[in-house]
């Protein structure tokens, strides 16, 4: 190995036998720590997707469409309008089409998009509002 020190010299280093188990050695953690990151990485992946323990909730139980719709007419019909066509909010027509379930209850609940609230409603009431929703 050829090294300048600071009057530019070159110097010679001999790399021995001794050095390579050592390089080695570098080399195998270098390469395990970059797998535990990966994995930790993928595994932060994972549950990041994973719906909330509420959303896994409402999607166990069974939603009552015409529930859902009294339930949409009292709430959201004012800004998406009577027949969810929109109005300050967005159409609705489809929007299963576009969202998934967990999406839709995200939505609906999580006020990232004012000026809709944040709100939770207990979960059969948005399972009624979910199926209201998917039948648009």
């Amino acid at each position: 190995m050829l090294l300048q020190n600071s009057t530019h010299k070159t110097l010679r280093i001999s790399e021995t036998k001794d050095d390579l188990p050592q390089q080695e050695w570098v080399r195998s953690l270098l390469l395990m720590v970059s797998l535990v990151g990966l994995v930790v990485g993928l595994m932060g992946l994972y549950t990041s997707n994973r719906p909330s323990a509420y959303v896994q909730n409402v999607l166990a139980l069974p939603g009552e469409r015409q529930q859902g719709a009294a339930i949409f007419s009292m709430n959201c019909a004012v800004c998406h309008g009577l027949m969810a066509d929109g109005r300050v909010g967005p159409s609705l027509k489809n929007v299963s089409m576009r969202k998934s379930p967990a999406a839709l209850i995200e939505q609906v609940t999580s006020g990232k998009t004012p000026p809709m609230p944040q709100f939770q409603p207990d979960p059969q009431v948005m399972a009624d509002l979910l199926s209201y929703l998917e039948s648009l």
